[in-house]
């Protein structure tokens, strides 16, 4: 028994995003190549999947490998590979990553000035207590 896979890659190709639909039955290998223009959203992916799917121009069939047989994979190491992946920083543009530079920037000052209030205002509490403490171990 034969069997059939699809695949859906999607990158950045400046300036635009590009899928690229891979179809896989009896050996053979089909490809065709879609610009999404714009960064397409999950449920747009799917829409124009299933929306063109009879409008999309694979290539001509070309003898491919087959797949290796798939193992087992541990889910808590897919699951690390998936935040791996999440971790790495994206591609943007420069201004992109300036605007976040500083944002984090302004992050960092708010909360060494918010940590600053915090400990003038343990330190105002502290003084406080002792200085009611002191009269009222004067009897006042």
């Amino acid at each position: 028994m034969d069997s059939a896979a699809l695949s859906l890659t999607v990158f950045f190709e400046e300036p635009f995003w590009i899928g690229v639909f891979e179809r896989r039955s009896a050996g053979m290998l089909s490809v065709c190549k879609v610009t999404f223009g714009a960064e397409p959203r999950d449920y747009e992916v799917y829409a124009a999947w299933l929306g063109h799917w009879n409008e999309l121009c694979f290539s001509p069939p070309v003898k491919a490998e087959k797949y290796p047989a798939r193992t087992a994979l541990n889910p808590k190491r897919m699951q690390r590979a998936a935040t791996r992946e999440l971790r790495r920083p994206g591609t943007g543009t420069k201004a992109q990553e300036a605007l976040k530079l500083q944002h984090e920037q302004g992050k960092r000052e708010r909360k060494t000035f918010s940590r600053g209030q915090a400990e003038q205002e343990k330190e105002r509490r502290y003084e406080l207590r002792q200085q009611k403490r002191k009269e009222k171990h004067r009897g006042r």
